[in-house]
């Protein structure tokens, strides 16, 4: 396994688990509830992209993603991050979730691009790694998933895979590739959220 999808794997199981955790507590979930809403958006999607691959999910068979997941609910928990006034809480769950998407989305794309998927099969596989954890989270508290409504969201996921896909059709990509990716998109889902950018939406009659 390269060291930098390890690196991202790690930095998006962090964030995910923020943000997992943020949204567990605004919704007034107990502690169990809080593990799993925080279980499911760090390491969901990854399980369901390792069973699209056809392998163990890798959250089940290596020891680092449980104990990241931990470690960082433990973190939140002592630090009271979530405590903050509701501003700064929001650009918490904001930046963790941006990290979170764009760490996923790579990772998504790289596993897709070593399993030699076409364009589509990466864009796809890119997709569910970074949004599938959050929207069985949201499926679980019964709220419409994020990612139907949210500002530019989903969009970054398929930007990341799309610029990954071009790069590795030059085979451009190498570590410093993927890092500008990774800053490229991050800036572009922070951007859209400052500049509340949407996609467009159909008004029902």
């Amino acid at each position: 396994m390269p060291e930098y999808f390890i690196f991202a794997d790690i930095i998006g199981i962090t964030a995910f688990s923020i943000s997992g955790f943020l949204i567990a507590t605004k919704n007034n979930l107990d502690i169990l509830g809080i593990l799993i809403a925080s279980t499911l958006t760090a390491l969901g999607g990854g399980i369901i992209r390792d069973v699209i691959l056809g392998s163990a999910p890798f959250a089940f068979t290596s020891l680092y993603p449980a104990l990241t997941l931990i470690v960082t609910i433990f973190l939140v928990y002592i630090f009271k991050i979530y405590k903050k006034d509701s501003v700064e809480r929001g650009w918490i769950f904001v930046v963790s979730d941006t990290i979170g998407l764009v760490a996923f989305s790579i990772t998504g794309a790289l596993m897709a691009i070593n399993a030699e998927y076409n364009f589509f099969g990466i864009i796809i596989l890119s997709f569910i790694t970074a949004v599938g954890g959050g929207v069985t989270r949201d499926i679980m508290i019964n709220q419409v998933p994020s990612v139907l409504i949210s500002d530019f969201y989903g969009s970054i996921a398929v930007i990341a895979a799309l610029l990954l896909g071009a790069l590795h059709f030059f085979g451009a990509i190498n570590e410093f590739s993927i890092l500008a990716t990774a800053l490229f998109s991050t800036a572009l889902r922070l951007l859209a959220y400052k500049k509340e950018w949407h996609l467009p939406k159909l008004n029902g009659i």
